[in-house]
């Protein structure tokens, strides 16, 4: 399988005052496109960090960060945009839902941004994904008027509505309760197996590394081991 992610020796600096944080050092790391990896590690080990260089949301100090065959590091501010909206999805663990959109607005704002899509093809690929998600009959709700089970359900829906190759979460069961994380982790890898979708989480989520094919643990901004699932 050809790689879909490739992370060379990628170190990643943040400057606090007038020490340099290091919070990525000498990450290498090969996702294959339809992975479900599961990236673990304490807080502070690097996991957000390493989702925001593929998300090509943050750039690396050093290193070479290679998604869907560009690296990253060449491309233009519009080039990026490109790849975040036609490639990628995000779960982010703050939601970033807009509040003055309602939850099928939310859910349908990329794919206004990407113009491929009819009203009407665009309304039924909504309406679909919201009742995978449960919410149907929350379409009309403002962010606002939801629980944060609810929004990050809608965000889920959001970051799968445009099918991107690679979808990336940030603890995307964190504000659910079991019964609504195992639904949305079935949802997940139905796409994953029938879409080949390739998904990377960061998570401390037992569940959420039990169905990964691969666990990579982070430790102090390195890899300290790779494995398949159940290996660990």
């Amino acid at each position: 399988m050809p790689s879909i992610v490739t992370i060379e020796n990628v170190t990643k600096d943040y400057p606090l005052d007038k020490v340099v944080v290091q919070a990525l050092r000498g990450v290498s790391l090969n996702v294959e496109q339809g992975d479900f990896l599961s990236i673990v590690g304490p807080s502070g080990s690097g996991k957000t960090t390493l989702l925001n260089l593929i998300g090509c949301v943050d750039t690396a100090t050093t290193g070479l960060v290679t998604v869907d065959g560009h690296d990253t590091a060449r491309l233009t501010d519009r080039q990026l945009t490109e790849l975040r909206l036609n490639t990628l999805g995000f779960i982010f663990q703050s939601f970033n839902l807009v509040p003055v959109l309602d939850v099928f607005q939310n859910v349908e704002f990329p794919l206004l941004l990407q113009r491929r899509l009819g009203t009407a093809e665009r309304a039924a690929r909504v309406d679909a994904l919201l009742a995978k998600v449960g919410l149907d009959k929350h379409a009309k709700h403002r962010p606002s008027e939801l629980s944060g089970g609810q929004r990050q359900r809608v965000a889920i829906a959001r970051a799968l509505v445009t099918r991107p190759k690679i979808v990336l979460a940030d603890e995307p069961t964190a504000n659910l309760d079991s019964a609504t994380g195992d639904a949305i982790i079935d949802l997940m890898k139905e796409m994953n197996q029938s879409e080949r979708t390739t998904f990377i989480f960061s998570t401390h989520d037992a569940k959420v590394m039990a169905h990964a094919d691969k666990v990579v643990r982070l430790a102090d901004g390195k890899i300290s081991s790779q494995a398949p699932a159940g290996a660990h």
